[in-house]
Protein backbone atom coordinates (compact mmCIF):
# COMPACT_ATOMS: atom_id res chain seq x y z
CA UNK A 1 0.00 0.00 0.00
CA UNK A 2 1.79 3.24 -1.16
CA UNK A 3 1.59 6.04 1.49
CA UNK A 4 3.24 9.19 -1.01
CA UNK A 5 1.16 10.65 -3.14
CA UNK A 6 1.61 9.39 -6.87
CA UNK A 7 3.65 10.74 -9.67
CA UNK A 8 0.43 11.92 -11.30
CA UNK A 9 1.41 11.98 -15.27
CA UNK A 10 -1.19 13.41 -16.92
CA UNK A 11 -1.42 12.64 -21.49
CA UNK A 12 -3.23 15.87 -22.71
CA UNK A 13 -3.90 16.98 -26.36
CA UNK A 14 -7.37 18.98 -27.28
CA UNK A 15 -6.67 17.43 -30.69
CA UNK A 16 -7.73 13.87 -31.51
CA UNK A 17 -5.35 11.49 -33.88
CA UNK A 18 -2.11 12.59 -32.31
CA UNK A 19 -1.18 8.82 -31.05
CA UNK A 20 -2.32 10.16 -27.49
CA UNK A 21 -3.61 6.87 -26.04
CA UNK A 22 -1.20 4.92 -28.10
CA UNK A 23 1.34 6.64 -26.32
CA UNK A 24 -0.30 6.55 -22.68
CA UNK A 25 -0.87 2.40 -23.18
CA UNK A 26 2.60 1.94 -23.72
CA UNK A 27 4.15 4.27 -21.19
CA UNK A 28 2.05 2.59 -18.65
CA UNK A 29 3.19 -0.70 -19.84
CA UNK A 30 6.50 0.30 -19.85
CA UNK A 31 6.79 1.40 -15.91
CA UNK A 32 4.39 -1.78 -14.82
CA UNK A 33 7.26 -4.16 -16.93
CA UNK A 34 9.71 -2.49 -14.99
CA UNK A 35 7.97 -3.50 -11.69
CA UNK A 36 6.59 -0.23 -11.05
CA UNK A 37 3.16 -0.33 -9.29
CA UNK A 38 0.58 1.57 -12.12
CA UNK A 39 -2.60 2.85 -12.60
CA UNK A 40 -3.94 4.31 -15.39
CA UNK A 41 -7.73 6.81 -15.28
CA UNK A 42 -9.39 6.94 -18.30
CA UNK A 43 -11.36 9.97 -18.48
CA UNK A 44 -12.30 9.63 -22.02
CA UNK A 45 -15.46 7.69 -21.21
CA UNK A 46 -16.85 7.54 -24.71
CA UNK A 47 -14.38 6.59 -26.70
CA UNK A 48 -12.50 4.90 -23.68
CA UNK A 49 -9.69 3.78 -25.84
CA UNK A 50 -6.65 3.70 -23.15
CA UNK A 51 -9.22 1.23 -20.78
CA UNK A 52 -10.33 -0.57 -23.82
CA UNK A 53 -6.75 -1.24 -24.75
CA UNK A 54 -5.84 -2.60 -21.21
CA UNK A 55 -9.03 -4.48 -20.80
CA UNK A 56 -8.04 -6.68 -24.64
CA UNK A 57 -4.65 -6.76 -23.12
CA UNK A 58 -6.22 -8.80 -19.96
CA UNK A 59 -8.13 -10.63 -22.70
CA UNK A 60 -5.18 -11.92 -24.36
CA UNK A 61 -3.61 -12.80 -20.59
CA UNK A 62 -6.33 -15.14 -19.31
CA UNK A 63 -6.86 -16.98 -23.11
CA UNK A 64 -3.18 -17.47 -23.75
CA UNK A 65 -2.75 -18.80 -19.64
CA UNK A 66 0.36 -15.78 -19.60
CA UNK A 67 1.34 -13.39 -17.02
CA UNK A 68 1.44 -9.98 -18.59
CA UNK A 69 2.56 -6.47 -16.65
CA UNK A 70 -0.37 -4.63 -17.04
CA UNK A 71 -1.40 -1.74 -14.81
CA UNK A 72 -4.77 -1.11 -13.12
CA UNK A 73 -6.92 0.70 -14.94
CA UNK A 74 -10.91 3.01 -14.37
CA UNK A 75 -12.87 4.94 -16.44
CA UNK A 76 -13.61 8.54 -15.15
CA UNK A 77 -17.39 8.76 -15.93
CA UNK A 78 -18.02 11.81 -13.84
CA UNK A 79 -18.21 15.62 -14.22
CA UNK A 80 -16.89 16.49 -10.92
CA UNK A 81 -13.57 17.49 -9.74
CA UNK A 82 -14.12 16.10 -6.25
CA UNK A 83 -14.72 12.89 -8.39
CA UNK A 84 -11.77 12.81 -9.89
CA UNK A 85 -9.58 13.40 -7.17
CA UNK A 86 -11.50 10.46 -4.91
CA UNK A 87 -10.24 8.05 -7.81
CA UNK A 88 -7.46 9.66 -7.99
CA UNK A 89 -6.64 8.99 -4.22
CA UNK A 90 -7.86 5.22 -4.51
CA UNK A 91 -5.82 4.22 -7.49
CA UNK A 92 -2.90 6.02 -5.35
CA UNK A 93 -3.63 3.36 -2.32
CA UNK A 94 -1.79 0.55 -4.47
CA UNK A 95 0.25 2.49 -7.40
CA UNK A 96 3.37 4.48 -7.37
CA UNK A 97 2.49 6.33 -10.56
CA UNK A 98 -1.58 7.16 -11.71
CA UNK A 99 -1.38 8.05 -15.18
CA UNK A 100 -4.49 9.73 -16.58
CA UNK A 101 -5.74 9.95 -20.53
CA UNK A 102 -7.72 13.14 -21.51
CA UNK A 103 -10.15 13.74 -24.21
CA UNK A 104 -8.91 15.11 -27.35
CA UNK A 105 -11.10 17.81 -27.08
CA UNK A 106 -11.23 20.93 -24.69
CA UNK A 107 -12.86 19.69 -21.30
CA UNK A 108 -12.84 21.11 -17.87
CA UNK A 109 -11.68 18.11 -16.41
CA UNK A 110 -8.80 17.47 -18.51
CA UNK A 111 -8.06 21.51 -18.09
CA UNK A 112 -8.06 20.67 -14.06
CA UNK A 113 -5.95 16.97 -14.38
CA UNK A 114 -3.32 19.16 -16.71
CA UNK A 115 -2.92 21.15 -13.69
CA UNK A 116 -2.65 18.66 -11.26
CA UNK A 117 0.03 16.76 -13.28
CA UNK A 118 3.85 15.93 -11.83
CA UNK A 119 4.33 15.37 -15.63
CA UNK A 120 2.29 17.03 -18.58
CA UNK A 121 2.77 14.82 -21.87
CA UNK A 122 1.45 16.69 -24.72
CA UNK A 123 2.37 14.43 -28.29
CA UNK A 124 1.39 16.16 -30.75
CA UNK A 125 1.65 14.68 -35.15
CA UNK A 126 4.95 16.12 -36.42
CA UNK A 127 3.19 18.74 -38.75
CA UNK A 128 2.00 22.56 -38.45
CA UNK A 129 -1.48 21.70 -38.51
CA UNK A 130 -0.82 19.97 -35.26
CA UNK A 131 1.35 23.40 -34.22
CA UNK A 132 -1.35 25.27 -34.17
CA UNK A 133 -2.55 23.90 -30.98
CA UNK A 134 0.88 25.23 -29.20
CA UNK A 135 2.00 28.11 -31.47
CA UNK A 136 0.88 29.97 -34.65
CA UNK A 137 4.12 30.35 -37.29
CA UNK A 138 4.49 33.50 -40.12
CA UNK A 139 3.45 31.53 -43.69
CA UNK A 140 6.68 33.09 -45.02
CA UNK A 141 9.52 32.64 -42.96
CA UNK A 142 7.81 29.68 -40.36
CA UNK A 143 8.97 31.65 -36.97
CA UNK A 144 6.57 31.77 -34.31
CA UNK A 145 4.31 34.87 -34.29
CA UNK A 146 2.17 34.41 -31.18
CA UNK A 147 1.52 31.27 -28.72
CA UNK A 148 -1.81 29.92 -28.64
CA UNK A 149 -4.68 29.67 -26.14
CA UNK A 150 -3.84 26.50 -25.27
CA UNK A 151 -0.05 27.19 -24.50
CA UNK A 152 -0.84 30.43 -22.99
CA UNK A 153 -3.00 28.15 -20.66
CA UNK A 154 -0.30 25.79 -19.72
CA UNK A 155 1.95 28.37 -18.90
CA UNK A 156 -0.61 30.30 -16.80
CA UNK A 157 -1.51 26.91 -14.68
CA UNK A 158 2.35 25.93 -14.19
CA UNK A 159 2.94 29.04 -13.04
CA UNK A 160 0.11 28.94 -10.47
CA UNK A 161 0.54 25.98 -9.69
CA UNK A 162 4.53 26.59 -8.72
CA UNK A 163 3.47 29.30 -6.41
CA UNK A 164 0.70 27.42 -4.94
CA UNK A 165 2.80 24.49 -3.99
CA UNK A 166 6.17 24.69 -5.27
CA UNK A 167 5.56 22.08 -7.44
CA UNK A 168 7.07 22.17 -11.17
CA UNK A 169 5.29 20.77 -13.96
CA UNK A 170 7.30 18.93 -16.59
CA UNK A 171 5.81 20.02 -19.65
CA UNK A 172 6.43 17.47 -22.27
CA UNK A 173 5.76 17.76 -26.18
CA UNK A 174 6.05 15.09 -27.93
CA UNK A 175 6.57 14.95 -31.58
CA UNK A 176 4.43 11.39 -32.41
CA UNK A 177 4.20 10.01 -36.19
CA UNK A 178 7.37 11.59 -37.74
CA UNK A 179 7.72 10.83 -41.38
CA UNK A 180 11.33 10.25 -42.15
CA UNK A 181 10.50 11.34 -45.84
CA UNK A 182 9.64 14.99 -45.01
CA UNK A 183 12.79 15.84 -43.88
CA UNK A 184 11.90 19.81 -44.69
CA UNK A 185 8.68 19.99 -43.06
CA UNK A 186 10.58 18.07 -40.00
CA UNK A 187 13.42 20.99 -39.90
CA UNK A 188 10.94 23.66 -40.07
CA UNK A 189 8.36 22.22 -37.33
CA UNK A 190 11.44 21.18 -35.12
CA UNK A 191 13.19 24.65 -35.17
CA UNK A 192 9.53 26.14 -34.02
CA UNK A 193 9.38 24.01 -30.93
CA UNK A 194 12.57 24.82 -30.51
CA UNK A 195 11.97 28.57 -30.23
CA UNK A 196 8.33 28.09 -28.71
CA UNK A 197 9.93 25.80 -25.85
CA UNK A 198 12.20 28.60 -25.12
CA UNK A 199 9.41 31.14 -24.23
CA UNK A 200 7.16 28.46 -23.35
CA UNK A 201 9.43 26.36 -21.07
CA UNK A 202 8.19 22.98 -22.12
CA UNK A 203 10.57 20.19 -23.59
CA UNK A 204 10.77 18.21 -26.46
CA UNK A 205 11.24 14.40 -26.72
CA UNK A 206 10.94 12.38 -30.08
CA UNK A 207 8.09 10.05 -29.77
CA UNK A 208 6.67 7.04 -32.18
CA UNK A 209 7.38 6.93 -36.01
CA UNK A 210 3.48 6.32 -38.07
CA UNK A 211 3.60 2.43 -37.80
CA UNK A 212 1.17 0.25 -38.61
CA UNK A 213 1.68 -2.32 -36.10
CA UNK A 214 0.68 0.10 -33.58
CA UNK A 215 -2.86 -0.02 -34.93
CA UNK A 216 -2.49 -4.43 -35.38
CA UNK A 217 -1.53 -4.35 -31.44
CA UNK A 218 -4.73 -2.83 -30.02
CA UNK A 219 -7.13 -5.89 -30.30
CA UNK A 220 -4.93 -7.66 -28.66
CA UNK A 221 -3.86 -5.54 -26.05
CA UNK A 222 -0.35 -6.26 -26.77
CA UNK A 223 2.61 -3.91 -26.70
CA UNK A 224 5.93 -4.02 -28.39
CA UNK A 225 7.74 -4.63 -24.73
CA UNK A 226 6.05 -8.17 -24.73
CA UNK A 227 8.42 -10.32 -25.57
CA UNK A 228 7.80 -14.15 -27.07
CA UNK A 229 4.25 -13.03 -27.75
CA UNK A 230 4.60 -10.89 -31.09
CA UNK A 231 6.07 -13.99 -33.22
CA UNK A 232 9.26 -13.03 -35.28
CA UNK A 233 9.79 -9.04 -35.37
CA UNK A 234 11.04 -7.19 -38.71
CA UNK A 235 13.78 -4.96 -38.68
CA UNK A 236 10.61 -2.05 -38.67
CA UNK A 237 9.37 -3.52 -35.71
CA UNK A 238 12.52 -3.78 -34.06
CA UNK A 239 13.42 0.23 -34.78
CA UNK A 240 9.58 0.96 -32.98
CA UNK A 241 10.90 -0.92 -30.02
CA UNK A 242 13.71 1.16 -29.71
CA UNK A 243 11.99 4.26 -30.67
CA UNK A 244 9.19 3.26 -27.91
CA UNK A 245 12.15 2.43 -25.12
CA UNK A 246 13.98 6.23 -26.31
CA UNK A 247 10.89 8.29 -25.64
CA UNK A 248 10.34 6.36 -22.58
CA UNK A 249 13.41 7.30 -20.92
CA UNK A 250 13.07 11.10 -22.32
CA UNK A 251 9.93 11.63 -20.26
CA UNK A 252 12.93 11.64 -17.62
CA UNK A 253 10.21 9.82 -14.77
CA UNK A 254 11.82 10.01 -11.63
CA UNK A 255 10.77 6.84 -10.64
CA UNK A 256 13.01 4.96 -13.46
CA UNK A 257 15.81 7.84 -12.27
CA UNK A 258 15.60 6.02 -8.82
CA UNK A 259 15.09 2.49 -9.92
CA UNK A 260 18.21 2.72 -11.99
CA UNK A 261 20.30 4.29 -9.39
CA UNK A 262 19.30 1.76 -6.45
CA UNK A 263 20.15 -0.69 -9.69
CA UNK A 264 23.52 0.59 -9.78
CA UNK A 265 24.31 0.40 -6.00
CA UNK A 266 23.09 -3.09 -5.98
CA UNK A 267 25.39 -3.84 -8.56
Amino acid sequence: MSSAAPHLIVFANEKGGTGKSTTCVHTAVALAAQDISVALIDLDHRQRTSARYLENRAETARRREIDLPTPAHHVYAGDSTQGLNEMIAQAAMSAQVVILDTPGRDDPIARYAAAAANTLVTPMNDSFVDFDLIGQVDPENFKVKRLSFYSELMWETRKTRAKADGTAIDWVVLRNRLHHMEARNQRRVGEALTELSKRVGFRVIPGLSERVIFRELFPSGLTLLDRGQLGELGVSHLAARQELREMIAGLALPMLAGQRAAQQSAA
